[in-house]
């Protein structure tokens, strides 16, 4: 059974998130980053497996929130006191179970939540599970564990459409304007964040397109919101930010879809 689970998707990430965990803490240390990781992790873990036992009778893995756990803490600085990350973690379960439509969540559960506590606890987000603070070559292992990753919930198209649009727009802002304001999205931990959003955040199969087709404009819509929030609010939280309102068009896309088929069914019957 755990080796089923562990070539699942889910498990699968679990595992390339606790691999990349494990080299960040080469650098920023085990003891700084374990309060933040445990307490976002646990937290999110136990509160999601007492609300899936009274929602379904019957005890389930929480693989989901272990995912959203690990997503808040990886993001968040470890500076930060282990009750933030916690309190995020408790945001973003609530969120997922509170924002739903019949078939998913609306909104992927550790962007809204780290949008939400950002305004609340003012956080710091150093993306240090990206691998900033490590040498250039560890800079691979992110873009291998993150295609491998992407082709597995086959979201490729996203991801590429995103990265594409997202540095087409700032090299042509760094050319037309003043360089020095962007330069900060080309290197380390902007890079490192960017690389480790698309792969792993963006390509949330809940709120994510399935077709290629959706995926291109959802990846234009994330990568031109979030380019507009870092130009027009300057909030560390742009990518999140972006990831929230390609989420509503989603939802949106997917009521529309559902509205269609109900009238197509009510002709034919």
């Amino acid at each position: 059974m755990i080796r089923k689970f562990f070539s699942t998707p889910k498990g699968l990430l679990i595992v390339i998130l606790a691999v990349l965990t494990a080299l960040a803490a080469i650098v920023e240390g085990i003891f700084p980053i374990a309060p933040g990781l445990a307490g976002a992790v646990l937290v999110a873990a136990v509160l999601d497996l007492f609300i899936l036992r009274r929602k379904h009778y019957a005890w389930e893995i929480p693989d989901g929130a272990i995912l959203t756990g690990l997503f808040v803490a990886m993001v968040l600085s470890p500076l930060e006191p282990w009750y933030v990350p916690a309190s995020t973690s408790i945001v973003a379960i609530a969120s997922k179970h509170l924002f739903r439509t019949r078939s998913a969540n609306v909104f992927n559960p550790a962007a809204l939540a780290l949008v939400v506590t950002f305004y609340i606890f003012n956080t710091g987000q150093s993306w240090w599970g990206a691998l900033p603070e490590l040498p250039p070559v560890a800079i691979a292992v992110l873009f291998v564990t993150g295609a491998f990753i992407a082709d597995r919930v086959n979201k490729m198209p996203l991801v590429l459409v995103f990265l594409g649009a997202y540095y087409l727009l700032f090299t042509l802002t760094a050319f037309l304007g003043n360089p020095r304001q962007v330069a900060e999205i080309f290197r380390a931990p902007d890079l490192h964040a960017a690389l480790f959003f698309a792969f792993f955040i963006l390509t949330d199969p809940p709120t994510s397109p399935v077709r290629y087709s959706d995926q291109v404009t959802c990846g234009l819509i994330v990568a031109i919101a979030s380019y507009l929030i870092f130009e027009f609010v300057g909030a560390a939280h742009y990518l999140l930010a972006g990831v929230l309102v390609g989420n509503v068009w989603e939802a949106w896309r997917r009521r529309q879809a559902a509205t269609r088929r109900t009238a197509v069914a009510g002709t034919l019957s």
